[in-house]
């Protein structure tokens, strides 16, 4: 594993960070100029799970796991991206006046799976329940509400898909 700067890794105790081989995560100090220097960080809530494959490339992004996050192997995250398996926030304005913490407990969760061989460009958003499927790339500053099958071209906000890789002469 090689991260270059530092990172932000906040960790509960009842929490699993699981990383696979050969992980390389930029953080800040121009190593990506797309990042604007912004460090990256890794945050797993209590019960939280984040699984990391083999050798998958991260430039300052913000994977914030309130549930369970699974990046597959082989995947690339562009700069400045934030994976967020939760809402954050519960939906009811009740919930979020107490400020007794209850707000952030009870907010809205759901997985997020990234398969093997996922291309993710800079600035996306990905959030809770979504899977994206082996081979896809999503395109710069997408916002991914709903999954991606694999082997796709998908892009905008709400990210849609644009075409099927196979269509694409890639090879």
């Amino acid at each position: 594993m090689k991260i270059y700067n530092r990172i932000y890794l906040t960790k509960h105790p009842t929490a699993q960070v699981i990383i696979g081989n050969n992980l390389v995560f930029i953080s800040g100090d121009g190593f990506n100029p797309l990042c604007r220097n912004l460090r990256g960080c890794i945050y797993a809530g209590e019960g939280a799970k984040i699984k990391i494959g083999n050798d998958v490339g991260i430039s300052s992004a913000c994977i914030r796991a309130k549930q369970y996050i699974k990046i597959g192997n082989n995947v690339n995250i562009g700069g400045d991206c934030i994976l967020l398996d939760t809402d954050a926030h519960n939906m009811n304005y009740k919930i979020r006046r107490k400020r007794d913490g209850e707000d952030g407990r009870t907010a809205n969760s759901a997985p997020i799976i990234i398969e093997d061989d996922v291309l993710i460009g800079a600035r996306c958003i990905i959030l809770k329940g979504v899977t994206i499927g082996a081979h896809s790339v999503i395109a710069a500053g997408s916002i991914v509400t709903k999954s991606i099958p694999k082997d796709c071209v998908a892009g905008g906000n709400p990210c849609k898909i644009i075409k099927n890789i196979r269509d694409i002469d890639i090879f």
